[in-house]
């Protein structure tokens, strides 16, 4: 049965896909025939599956260059942190066996003061990551 230039066509759905279609149709506003046009037209695509494919492949490649990038600052984070670590070992003398409540309140002090500046600094637009990625280019461009 043709009316202009469409075939009409009898199908039954489940009571709950029958619910879904009439609520999303209702909500978009547009006719439940629509809504079923436009989802077999997509299952039916034969590039459907490959542009939705190369969408997923975009977003887990960009996905992946973030979390290399996460991946090296964390990397330096660590290596940095260890630098320091290694240079305070090495000019701190060893604390008493008892350390007395001057040195305890000095020790504080200086955490306070490292923990402030440490604020400051991740504040600033330039942090050492940045930095290290700068000065690696500038060595590239002279290599």
């Amino acid at each position: 049965m043709r009316k202009g230039n469409r075939i009409k066509h009898t199908f039954r759905l489940p009571p709950d896909l029958s619910r879904q279609l009439a609520d999303y149709a209702g909500r978009k506003r547009v006719s439940q025939a629509s809504v079923v046009e436009a989802a077999i037209a997509s299952f039916l695509s034969p590039d459907g599956s490959e542009r939705m494919e190369a969408a997923f492949s975009r977003r887990l490649d960009r996905i992946t260059r973030q979390l290399q990038k996460l991946d090296y600052h964390v990397e330096v984070g660590n290596e940095a942190f260890a630098l320091y670590l290694r240079t305070w070992l090495a000019a701190t003398p060893p604390p008493a066996s008892q350390p007395s409540a001057a040195v305890r309140a000095g020790v504080e002090k200086r955490f306070e003061n490292f923990v402030e500046a440490l604020a400051r600094h991740m504040e600033r637009d330039t942090h050492l990551a940045d930095d290290l990625i700068r000065v690696g280019e500038l060595g590239e461009d002279h290599g």
